[in-house]
């Protein structure tokens, strides 16, 4: 029988990396001559990728951007991220150890995440935490991206997994709702970035803290063999 998977988002979920993109962010902007960004703002800046944030960020400040002059400021945003992609970014509080508990129990892990799958594993690298994914894949790995079904189900498959038997983490709209559109079943972390919780996105369970993941997919499981 193929091996549960768990499918976890990144930025948001696993790592905590908005320390990171915001002051980069804030490179950016103060070449445009706008004021910087507050971790504060990540709720309504972050969850759908880098040219997403830039793009929320100068509409936030007052500046929406064509789409020529957003691909100049993405081109001129990722050298900058990249260089500095772990200097602040940590995994949330639990994470590793529930990565550690899901493995010992025998399932297998990935990635579906919409940061660009180098910068993804660049920061999983700097982190030492590629080796236990058997997918890393980011929102330039296929021609979709979350919240559309295929970026997870292309995930899943990647990872030699079965959507039936697989769980999705996330701590956003975009990511329950891939989930939903995969018919598969997820988890929102309430210490991510979302204009409004999570719990409002209709998750099938809800997480405070990677300590109450375990116990939170086996009701999942249980409740799908029930």
């Amino acid at each position: 029988m193929t091996a549960p998977l768990l499918v976890l988002d990144l930025d948001g979920t696993l790592v905590d990396t908005a320390d990171d993109l915001i002051s980069t962010l804030n490179v950016v902007l103060a070449g445009e001559g706008l004021a910087p960004m507050t971790r504060d703002d990540a709720g309504s800046l972050l969850g759908a990728g880098a040219k997403a944030m830039i793009e929320r960020g100068f509409r936030l400040a007052g500046a929406p951007l064509d789409g020529a002059t957003l691909d100049r400021l993405f081109a001129a945003f990722l050298p900058i991220y990249e260089a500095r992609i772990a200097e602040q970014s940590r995994p949330f509080p639990g994470a590793v150890a529930a990565l550690d508990r899901f493995a010992a129990a025998g399932w297998k892990l990935a990635v579906c995440t919409n940061k660009l799958e180098g910068l993804s594993r660049r920061l999983l690298d700097e982190l030492v935490l590629t080796s236990r994914f058997a997918a890393i894949c980011g929102g330039d790995t296929f021609p979709v991206r979350k919240p559309d079904a295929a970026h997870l189900i292309g995930t899943i498959a990647r990872a030699g997994g079965d959507p039936a038997r697989t769980v999705m983490v996330g701590d956003s709209a975009t990511d329950v709702n891939a989930a939903k559109n995969a018919g598969v079943p997820v988890v929102g972390v309430t210490f991510g970035y979302t204009e409004a919780p999570v719990a409002t996105f209709g998750p099938d369970a809800v997480v405070d803290h990677f300590d109450d993941l375990w116990d939170a997919v086996e009701r999942i499981v249980a409740t799908r063999q029930g």
